[in-house]
């Protein structure tokens, strides 16, 4: 495996990865589905964009791993805050690592956490370890955070009964949730690692009318006792396609200091859950894996920066 500078200039740093097969070297070019680009923030001097076929994948801020620029990072990063007292260590799993935007937040925020990220593009770990290392000059780095290569179920299949705290799903093949990571035999495995009080936490990536949305929700409460949702209120009326946030435990969710959060963020969203959350599902149904499809395709240009 290789990892090429293509090119770069002020603000750009555009990566070619290939896998050396028994055939020759395959390099991924600028334009195919699984180009990798690195794009730098002008705003904020260590901070750059990860892209992967054009669409954003993380951001991170190597000054300030607290600060998560993604609207739907920064909500899932509201429901780390309360998954433990603040400060307090967590064992995470990261279904879906890109540059490890959330594991640097948890390294930041809560001392001595454990954490495993998942991620299945090979290339794309060794650029984040190359590029954007998780241990800066002159920083020090409590906690560990492992990162394994490899399918998100397959290795989630693998681990240990009740060995994690929080389990985040954010996995995109390009920008579809591949169809064996959305169904209810996913989530059972997702239960199955998470502690009694855990909490699971998801990125869905739809648009109107919302129905992948609705049957990952019904999905997870089929599984879990409790669920909520959280995205911009434009994105729930079916407004524009957006992220949504789901988060599920068999433990009651903190949804009343999570309403707070999420209302004053920047971008301010909305959750749903109890009543409002019965009413957004009605008429839909689990996801099987026999059922199972990828999410939507997103409209041309909606990840455009």
């Amino acid at each position: 495996m290789r990892l090429t500078v293509a090119a770069e200039a002020a603000g750009t740093i555009v990566v070619m990865a290939g896998r050396r097969e028994q055939r020759g070297p395959a390099v991924r070019r600028l334009g195919q589905p699984d180009a990798i680009e690195l794009l730098a923030d002008p705003d904020r001097p260590r901070a750059w964009i990860l892209l992967v076929g054009s669409t954003p994948q993380s951001y991170v801020d190597l000054d300030d791993p607290r600060y998560l620029d993604f609207e739907y990072m920064r909500r899932i990063g509201h429901v780390l805050d309360l998954a433990a007292p603040a400060g307090a260590a967590l064992r995470v799993l990261h279904l879906g690592g890109g540059a490890l935007s959330l594991a640097r937040y948890v390294v930041a925020t809560r001392p001595g956490s454990v954490q495993l990220a998942v991620d299945d593009d090979a290339d794309l770990v060794e650029l984040v370890r190359e590029r954007l290392p998780l241990r800066q000059r002159g920083q020090r780095t409590t906690g560990r955070v492992r990162i394994r290569v490899g399918d998100a179920r397959t290795v989630l299949s693998t681990l240990p009964a009740a060995s994690f705290d929080v389990v985040i799903a954010d996995v995109f093949a390009g920008a579809r949730t591949p169809a064996h990571l959305i169904s209810v035999e996913f989530t059972a495995l997702v239960r199955r690692v998470l502690a009694t009080h855990g909490i699971f936490t998801a990125n869905i990536g739809d648009g109107a009318p919302l129905a992948h949305t609705r049957a990952r929700v019904a999905t997870a409460q089929t599984v879990f006792r409790d669920a909520s949702l959280t995205a911009d209120a434009g994105v729930l009326r079916g407004r524009r396609f957006g992220n949504l946030v789901l988060a599920a435990s068999d433990a009651e969710l903190p949804t009343a200091e999570l309403t707070r959060l999420v209302a004053a963020d920047p971008f301010p969203a909305r959750l749903l859950h109890g009543d409002d959350l019965d009413r957004f599902t009605a008429g839909a149904h689990p996801i099987t894996d026999a059922q199972a499809e990828l999410s939507p395709i997103p409209p041309a240009g909606v990840f455009a920066r």
